[in-house]
């Protein structure tokens, strides 16, 4: 992991996840970039100084904008971190994406408040279709209290086809944390299996990885997968939830956008989707 994207508005959310990608920065020794978008009232790039003195509003939260990110720059510095900060004006979704793409990160690690209903906006973009479209993984840091290093990471999924390069995303994580790798797969009601018939696509993955040791399996009967999610993290010390996105097609089989939505937007937990 040689870079980071974190993209801010600076809420408690997004704070939080500036936190989690200097801590992993720290720990895989990368550069980290913070981003912030703002909507600004005109073509702000292309205003002339003179004109800047008619948006005093503007001008005022553009030097707010500007000194949280000077703060995220010194903290990243005093733990030691190459770091690199930018604001960008009239942004959306697509800026992000696009900013990613230009610096090649490997990571995108950002904050969202919502719990409840739809999904809101951060950094002037839908973190959904960021998930969606982002060709790093995302790492969407929610209300409750981050723990790292992580100590225990579900990884979900249906199994039903070859999620070895998702998986491969999630062991160096686990590695580099010393964490527990918990493998989770829910038969809603339209798919119930026998346990035993269950485990063996998880097997199968795990035959590819025998350095593996450090892991569980678990199948889950239950009405929806977001439950079967729920009913396992309430059982079990459960860190950071680990899922695999088709990108612009959805979420594998099992996870449907309506899913992917729910999981991302209901958990209180840190969620991870890797594009494969």
């Amino acid at each position: 992991m040689k870079n980071i994207l974190v993209p801010t508005d600076f809420s408690e959310n997004c704070s939080k996840a500036a936190q989690l990608g200097i801590e992993m920065a720290k720990l895989y020794n990368s550069e980290i970039h913070f981003l912030h978008l703002m909507k600004t009232p005109v073509d702000w790039v292309k205003l002339d100084k003179l004109k800047e003195k008619r948006y005093p509003e503007t001008v005022k939260q553009i030097g707010i904008a500007k000194a949280k990110l000077r703060e995220l720059e010194i903290e990243a510095e005093h733990n030691g971190l190459k770091c690199l900060t930018f604001l960008q004006f009239d942004a959306g979704q697509a800026d992000i994406l696009e900013h990613s793409g230009h610096f090649h990160h490997d990571f995108i690690i950002t904050g969202s408040s919502g719990t409840k209903g739809i999904i809101r906006e951060i950094t002037g973009s839908n973190v959904e279709e960021i998930v969606r479209k982002a060709n790093a993984p995302v790492i969407v840091v929610k209300d409750e209290d981050v723990t790292f290093p992580f100590k225990n990471i579900v990884f979900v999924s249906d199994f039903k086809e070859d999620i070895s390069t998702a998986f491969n995303q999630v062991i160096p994580i686990a590695k580099k944390c010393h964490a527990r790798i918990h493998l989770l797969r829910i038969n809603t009601e339209v798919d119930f299996n026998s346990i035993e018939l269950g485990l063996n696509p998880i097997e199968q993955l795990l035959n590819k990885f025998p350095e593996i040791k450090n892991y569980s399996m678990a199948v889950y009967n239950e009405p929806s997968v977001e439950t079967g999610i729920n009913t396992f993290i309430k059982q079990n010390p459960i860190d950071l939830i680990a899922m695999a996105t088709h990108g612009k097609t959805g979420f594998l089989s099992l996870f449907s956008k309506s899913i992917a939505e729910g999981v991302t937007n209901h958990s209180t937990l840190p969620v991870m989707t890797i594009h494969i």
